[in-house]
């Protein structure tokens, strides 16, 4: 099963565009009715989906590792620092959800290279 994306309000449209032009699936907090969720309820909304997190707001960085001591499953969080090239991100998530299954990602905080 290939991994399905949401991504947070703050990500850029043009990598939602470039995502969905390599053909991966993805949802935005947007179109999802969901950008004025808080951090925890997006992660939520992102796990009752079965899709990973994908993410420039430090804050998932908190909460992603709060759930992790305490034990509370989440489908992951994919996070990237604001400085970047959209197409070296583009590339970036292509590859990463290209390379593993859902499961794969389950209470997992990966971080994107800054390059």
């Amino acid at each position: 099963m290939p991994v399905a994306l949401y991504l947070d309000h703050n990500v850029s449209r043009a990598i939602t565009q470039g995502l969905r032009l390599r053909g991966i699936d993805v949802l935005t907090a947007y179109e999802d009715r969901a950008q004025r969720l808080t951090d925890s309820q997006l992660l939520d909304r992102a796990t009752a989906l079965g899709r990973v997190l994908f993410s420039c707001d430090e804050d998932l960085i908190v909460e992603a590792r709060r759930r992790q001591r305490e034990g509370v499953p989440f489908s992951g969080v994919i996070f990237a620092f604001q400085q970047y090239s959209i197409g070296v991100r583009i590339e970036q998530l292509e590859l990463i959800v290209g390379a593993g299954e859902p499961a794969d990602f389950a209470s997992s905080l990966v971080f994107l290279p800054r390059r």
